[in-house]
């Protein structure tokens, strides 16, 4: 489930891609299937021990094209040990809403960014995000939580304070939205709830089917009630 789009990304062979907050992998799975060279970064060391493996089962089985590279390596957004402007393209998706310091991480972001290149800022959306904090404080209140709700304005003007200039906004995962609402409203941790398992298993039909139906479905919904907000930016030369 991704949730930037790798076209605007421009991600090909030998693009060198940087995925910080990289999680479980799932942009840097498919920056590696275009060719890319990849850099899952992270501060979760266990995390990045399946994506390595992941990486490697990847080139076993042919998903990599020639050229294409993937490493790992843990670390913390506040201080990356990369010369300024190493990357093609910087992704940062689902991670400064954790980050004390997000000037700090945006300066970073932008500071390994080359000249000519792409950083892709993604975060949860005001109103979706504002909806599950006022259901449940466990949502957010907890070690390594939300600690913050952005306004894609806002962000966009921090991002800009750095010289990069805005080329697009979207909007994703509007199916998601409801989910988190449930599970706030019904308790975070109750995934065996039956609302909850139901609307799981949906969510699920739809990632392993992708039917037209809901993709429309979605495309429509993504203006309104899209959980997360992507934003795209240029660094001039």
């Amino acid at each position: 489930m991704l949730t930037v789009d790798f076209d605007r990304l421009r991600v090909g062979r030998r693009t060198r891609f940087i995925d910080v907050g990289a999680g479980a992998g799932r942009h840097s799975y498919e920056a590696l299937r275009r060719g890319a060279d990849v850099i899952a970064y992270d501060m979760d060391e266990v995390e990045l021990k399946g994506v390595d493996g992941m990486f490697g089962a990847m080139q076993e089985v042919g998903e990599v094209p020639p050229g294409g590279t993937g490493q790992v390596r843990v670390g913390d957004i506040l201080d990356m040990p990369y010369e300024d402007g190493t990357f093609d393209v910087v992704l940062a998706s689902e991670i400064l809403e954790h980050v004390p310091q997000d000037e700090r991480a945006i300066a970073e972001l932008v500071r390994i960014l080359a000249p000519g290149g792409i950083l892709a800022i993604t975060v949860p959306r005001w109103l979706p995000e504002r909806i599950c904090w006022a259901l449940s404080d466990e949502y957010h209140a907890n070690e390594g939580g939300h600690i913050r709700i952005f306004k894609a304005d806002a962000l966009q003007a921090q991002v800009e304070a750095h010289g990069l200039q805005l080329t697009h906004r979207e909007h994703a995962h509007a199916l998601h939205a409801p989910y988190w609402w449930l599970k706030c409203a019904v308790g975070v941790n109750r995934d065996q709830h039956p609302a909850v398992r139901a609307y799981h298993q949906l969510l699920v039909w739809d990632m392993m089917k992708a039917p037209v139906a809901t993709r429309l479905a979605e495309k429509a919904l993504n203006p309104l009630i899209g959980k997360s907000v992507a934003l795209y930016f240029h660094k001039p030369f």
